[in-house]
């Protein structure tokens, strides 16, 4: 697929930059952090587009927020690149050489399936020394060996991205499998497990291992004779179609071969005493679907399928439907037994050429893709991405900063930066869903976010700047572009930086500032630093706010509260007291008039919503005289962005005639 940079706001200039578009400093901090941890080797001068190594430019912006995060009070420029450091060392393991055994390093050759959603690596096993249960472990059999005066089988396991090796105890299920040196557990062979127990080692006794597991699956190369022999011989007898009741009620064993349809989401039974169950859709060759069903601690199986891959399941469980309180036209369904063994010529991901756009060729200054001499065009013109089995490229890790006019359908992994043009809950829908409008630069488009359970993100609206990674980009029925993003699903961020408690102390991260310049700036947010003016005009009120959202709530005539944007009732545990000031900034050379409420109000008054409830009326109005002249920094957002889409909600402070929000303050001296 490639990308066309599309209709563009601003056209872009010889210096990199938009007419009017004033550099954003959070922006160029990500640039100088790729420049410092990705190092020259990682790319190709030729423009080969296996070329770049280096860090994706999402990874980049959510390790900077979420160190914010974690330094509320403020982070320096050293502090950010230190961790930044430091995480992609580890993550590329660039610590001491590679001591991986030959047998792996041959086999990485030829490598391209991607990492399951749960894989942790035989390194971080023994960084942490410790391993969960859902774990999974992707792993290539090193040495498979008898323990000395035993009859136990041990397995040395290593994996393709770390030094280290691993024994374990191999669960006597497996037994007649390994049999060196001739069985199919062997030097070389490729294993997925998980639901594996780490003995940790003490003192004096040796290195960690991992006890017997249950939940193994054996992977098959198709490309590999002994295995497509093995493949024909056992697996293509059987079909779903040949299963017959007889057959069951005698005990006949099936080996049977299908593709994984679908995985599904874990269900309580509580027909059968609450038991937990996942479902698993498989299809053989004469397209004749089965269930294959997991229960209770079986579930963590679904671990190591993907949707996609093919399973060889030998000597299945055969359950009949109807008395499994499975819900099915189809009169069996398949379980994990004692007998049974698990077998995958997992999916392997087709990589796509992408190649950039103009609009990712735009970034000033820039080594990856800014070339010395103009005429030979940037250094990098494509990168190599992995696409899923319904033709999606995952742009997770794409190397340069998606806008608007990049997207395009079958696009996921996405991660973008801009303002929140308008936000508001979807009515007559399924399930929590909000609607994010969301524009940068270049554009504007709609994305669904979808809730578990209610709004999770705090306080976000109308100008805040965001960053939003884990997107999916596809059409809508009307044929445009639509993004989805899902709360619960792995890579799936929302990051307020107007709000970020971080921002004001962290001068790498922002410019300052003078209010005459909010209005030519094309800057969504601006850093300033100011005092309080004109005490007499300042208008503080408390209401009721909806903790979650930051926003009022409105009494009803029953006496219970509803939310103005999450639309929905709120008990007395999540009602708070929550101050709506307005008041007028000064600097130099300008006034401005704003509003403000939450924490930002609370630090700009310097006392609680509920303390300066309890002060009588006269108390109240002679308040604020006494902060005249204080000094504070401040964060600005242009609220009034929504007038070009008109559905502001009446409730909130938006919807008032002032223009700026003050969304973060922090008094100086």
């Amino acid at each position: 697929m490639t990308l066309s940079s599309g209709a563009s706001i601003m056209e872009i200039d010889n210096d990199g930059k938009r007419d009017g578009e004033e550099e954003d400093p959070f922006l160029a901090f990500i640039e100088h952090a790729r420049s410092v941890i990705s190092p020259e080797e990682d790319e190709d001068p030729s423009g080969n587009e296996d070329g770049y190594n280096g860090a994706g430019w999402g990874w980049i912006a959510s390790r900077i927020l979420k160190t914010c995060i974690s330094y509320s009070s403020g982070v320096t420029a050293a502090i950010l690149l230190a961790d930044l450091s430091q995480a992609w060392g580890e993550q590329q393991r660039a610590g001491g050489p590679k001591k991986r055994p030959e047998i792996i390093n041959l086999m990485k050759k030829k490598h391209r399936r991607s990492k399951l959603p749960n894989t942790v690596t035989i390194d971080s096993i023994y960084e942490k020394n410790f391993l969960s249960l859902s774990s999974v472990l992707e792993a290539v059999i090193v040495n498979a060996y008898v323990l000395p005066g035993t009859n136990i089988y041990m397995l040395t396991l290593g994996d393709y991205w770390s030094s280290n090796t691993i024994d374990l105890y191999l669960h006597r299920r497996y037994y007649e499998l390994v049999d060196p040196p001739n069985g199919i557990l062997k030097k070389g062979r490729e294993v997925f497990l998980t639901g594996c127990y780490l003995r940790t080692a003490k003192e004096g006794s040796g290195s960690p291992r991992l006890l017997p597991t249950e939940y193994l699956v054996i992977l098959l190369d198709e490309d590999l004779d002994d295995d497509a022999i093995l493949i024909g011989a056992q697996f293509c007898s059987d079909s779903f179609s040949s299963i017959s009741h007889d057959g069951v009620k005698n005990g006949v064993s099936y080996s049977l071969y299908a593709r994984i349809e679908s995985i599904g989401s874990l269900e309580t039974q509580e027909q059968c005493g609450g038991s937990q169950r996942k479902q698993i859709t498989l299809v053989d060759n004469d397209g004749v679907k089965l269930r294959f069903i997991l229960w209770n601690e079986q579930v963590i199986l679904a671990n190591l399928f993907s949707v996609g891959s093919m399973l060889a399941l030998d000597r299945p469980y055969i359950a009949i439907s109807a008395e499994n309180a499975i819900e099915t036209s189809v009169e069996f369904c398949l379980e994990y037994g004692t007998a049974t063994q698990l077998y995958s010529v997992p999916f392997v991901q087709h990589d796509e050429q992408v190649c950039l756009s103009s609009t990712q060729n735009r970034i000033q200054g820039s080594k990856l893709y800014a070339a010395v001499d103009p005429t030979q065009g940037p250094r990098l013109s494509q990168v190599i991405l992995p696409c899923d089995s319904q033709g999606s490229i995952d742009f997770s890790n794409y190397p340069l900063q998606l806008v608007v006019a990049d997207l395009h359908d079958k696009m996921t992994g996405i991660s973008l930066y801009g303002v929140v043009a308008d936000v508001f809950r979807e009515r007559n829908t399924v399930g929590v869903v909000f609607l994010l409008k969301f524009e940068d630069v270049t554009g504007s488009i709609s994305a669904k976010l979808h809730f578990s359970q209610s709004w999770s993100l705090g306080r976000v609206s109308v100008g805040h700047t965001v960053y939003i990674s884990g997107l999916a980009c596809s059409k809508n029925k009307q044929n445009h572009f639509e993004l989805s993003w899902f709360e619960m699903e792995a890579g799936a961020s929302f990051i307020n930086l107007s709000c970020l408690p971080a921002l004001l102390n962290s001068s790498c991260l922002h410019r300052l500032s003078r209010l005459s310049d909010l209005s030519s700036r094309s800057n969504s947010m601006h850093v300033c630093r100011v005092w309080l003016d004109q005490v007499d005009h300042c208008h503080v009120t408390t209401r009721f706010s909806h903790a979650p959202c930051g926003h009022f709530v409105e009494e009803r005539p029953n006496g219970a509260f509803e939310c103005s944007f999450c639309h929905c009732n709120c008990d007395g545990e999540v009602v708070m007291r929550a101050f709506y000031l307005k008041l007028t900034l000064a600097d130099e050379n300008t006034k401005i008039f704003a509003w403000c409420t939450g924490q930002t109000a609370t630090e700009l008054l310097q006392i609680s919503p509920d303390e300066f409830y309890e002060l009588s009326e006269d108390e109240q109005v002679m308040y604020p005289s006494s902060l005249e002249n204080e000094r504070f920094i401040v964060a600005l957002v242009n609220c009034k962005r929504q007038a070009a889409y008109g559905s502001c909600d009446s409730q909130t402070p938006e919807a008032d005639a002032v223009s700026w929000e003050i969304t973060r303050a922090l008094k100086y001296d």
